[in-house]
């Protein structure tokens, strides 16, 4: 999965478990924004460490990304969810999933 993607775009990048997955994917090179509903300390080391970090959900935000990554705590009805399912066709897979492709490395 990852020889096909560059630009990984997380709904909720603000948790622990997906700020850890973006740091990690940061490290190996890929490109990574994300969104979330306010602003972290974790947040914070990610844009440090070169990820484009958005406060609050929008649509705009998965433009460009290659695929989306989304924790189960964001519904269905999230407007980046709903861009990158419907609007763009952007692959759109959940947490877990991620974790699986990272071990598969």
């Amino acid at each position: 999965m990852f020889k096909r993607y560059q630009h990984i775009h997380f709904i909720g990048i603000g948790g622990i478990g997906m700020s850890g997955i973006a740091e990690l994917l940061l490290n190996l090179g890929y490109k990574v924004s994300g969104s979330d509903q306010k602003v972290s300390d974790l947040t914070k080391r990610l844009e440090k460490l070169g990820a484009a970090v958005y406060s609050g959900h929008d649509p705009g935000h998965v433009r460009g990304a290659d695929v989306v990554v989304a924790s189960s705590a964001i519904s269905q009805d999230n407007p980046e969810f709903q861009a990158a399912r419907k609007l763009l066709k952007v692959p759109l897979i959940r947490r877990a999933e991620m974790l699986a492709e990272l071990m598969r490395l």
